[in-house]
């Protein structure tokens, strides 16, 4: 037999402190459900095509193998896959791409961007993409693939970023990640001029980056400065995304 329940119990003493919430294990992200936001789709494939256009064109006027090896146009073709996935996901109320992903489009498409504007764009030949020896005149095929691929789609793209993404969902460690793919093109770049022969025309795609006017030390030391700017934007994306307001989830 059991022992008899006592009738009296005693009050509990009363806690000093109210119980610390723990941490949640789950993102709030993971619980909450995605919504469907048709401007934020229409927008990001209007970003996708603009920078498709780009890449396109750079292909029709010049030979493909040059147009692919530029870092300005990978970075579009990823620019473009991305964007075009994000408006799916948005328009199919889906969960958005992981913050790295869109993340590390945005940088590349930003480092053309400033390296087109603040070191290409006043060269002397000017620069062109096909290797032509006409200078890109305003308003034709080139001149208009070079402001689709270093003006317009990266600004959509910061645009998007800024209205459109939910805030602080990157990391510093993202910064370093990001690192990886610009180390690999430079690798190519290199390998591949290597391999080419000396009387090829435009056998470097960048006077900065030309190993056969300047050398290699040179040309290495100014891919570290290069590489220290890329990353210095990538700690200032990360640091702003987690100032910079969030946008209404369920807008757009």
């Amino acid at each position: 037999m059991t022992a008899p329940i006592p009738r009296d119990i005693p009050d509990l003493p009363a806690l000093p402190h109210p119980p610390r919430r723990l941490p949640a294990p789950v993102p709030a992200t993971a619980v909450v459900a995605p919504v469907h936001r048709p401007l934020a789709a229409l927008f990001r494939l209007l970003t996708a095509v603009t920078a498709a256009a780009g890449v396109a064109l750079e292909l029709l006027l010049g030979s493909p193998t040059r147009t692919l090896s530029h870092f300005s146009v990978q970075a579009g073709i990823l620019l473009a896959v991305v964007m075009l996935s994000s408006a799916s996901r948005a328009w199919r109320t889906r969960r958005p791409l992981p913050a790295s992903v869109t993340g590390a489009a945005l940088l590349y498409a930003l480092i053309a961007a400033l390296t087109y504007h603040l070191l290409l764009a006043h060269t002397t030949p000017p620069f062109t993409m096909t290797g032509a020896a006409p200078p890109p005149a305003r308003w034709h095929g080139q001149w208009a693939a070079l402001q689709l691929l270093h003006t317009v789609a990266p600004l959509a793209a910061l645009l998007d970023w800024l209205l459109l993404t939910p805030a602080a969902r990157l990391h510093l460690r993202n910064a370093a990640t990001w690192l990886l793919y610009p180390l690999a093109y430079l690798a190519f770049y290199l390998t591949q001029a290597a391999f080419l022969p000396p009387s090829t025309p435009s056998r470097y795609l960048y006077p900065f980056l030309d190993a056969q006017t300047h050398g290699y030390r040179d040309t290495l030391a100014n891919a570290l400065l290069i590489g220290l700017a890329i990353y210095a934007v990538a700690v200032l994306l990360v640091a702003l995304d987690h100032v910079r307001p969030s946008p209404v989830r369920h807008r757009g």
